[in-house]
């Protein structure tokens, strides 16, 4: 499930140029007016009969279309973070580009950080890499995950899995999607492997290079595509 309190975003760093959702073909480009939905609550929102409309037991994909750390959202984040405590019940899955404003708005009883979120900080070339994992590493997090996502080039993850639970890897979709290559993924899961980390290759993305050769492929079909190569790495667990 997906939630998103607030819509609109804008380029952050290189794996924002051809985003899926506010890319230059996208449905919402040039949507860059941060707003609220008409789901901002909707983890505590009841039915007549006073119960939740989200049931416990979920996996609350939180700001997945838009950013959770964006600074036109640092007051409603305040708001969030409550709901969140509110509803330990849920586990609220947030995905960002911007780690480095994550001391942001921070509730007062953060402490070392709320049991029910799983934070995953986006990289996508090893320069960005260097420079928001260790941020990311720094902040008091109880669950952590990297989305190599999308990859643009082979990342050493190796200095930073120590702290990590789960990486996930994505290649780019698009009319103008950059080529992922399979032997970039490859290494990555060698890198989960010896740390013995999870691992899930979500999607092979619009350009997928192996043995040589560029493929393109469906956007409808990228996801089972990946799922060919057998490289998902589990804990018995549901990957993210």
């Amino acid at each position: 499930m997906n939630w998103e309190p607030w819509t609109g975003c804008y380029k952050e760093s290189d794996g924002c140029d051809n985003c899926y959702f506010y890319g230059p073909h996208a449905k919402r480009f040039g949507q860059n007016v941060i707003e609220k939905t008409d789901k901002f609550d909707w983890p505590v929102r009841k039915n007549a009969k006073d119960e939740y409309n989200i049931k416990g037991g979920k996996i609350l994909a939180t700001c997945f279309a838009t950013d959770f750390f964006l600074p036109e959202a640092d007051e409603w984040r305040k708001e969030i973070w409550a709901m969140i405590k509110k509803r330990q019940d849920i586990d609220f899955l947030i995905l960002t580009k911007r780690i480095d404003r994550f001391e942001v708005s921070l509730p007062d009883d953060w402490g070392d950080g709320y049991n029910n979120i799983n934070i995953g900080c986006t990289v996508e070339n090893q320069a960005l890499a260097d420079f928001r994992l260790p941020l990311f590493l720094s902040y008091p997090i109880k669950r952590r995950f990297i989305a190599c996502s999308p990859l643009l080039e082979q990342i050493d993850l190796t200095p930073y899995l120590q702290g990590i639970d789960h990486v996930t890897v994505a290649g780019e979709s698009g009319r103008d999607a950059r080529e992922c290559n399979i032997d970039w993924v490859k290494n990555i899961r060698e890198q989960c492997i010896k740390q013995n980390k999870t691992f899930w290759f979500k999607s092979t993305g619009s350009l997928l290079k192996c043995n040589g050769t560029v493929e393109r492929i469906n956007p409808f079909k990228q996801v089972s595509r990946a799922k060919e190569f057998d490289f998902d790495i589990s804990d018995g667990k549901k990957l993210f």
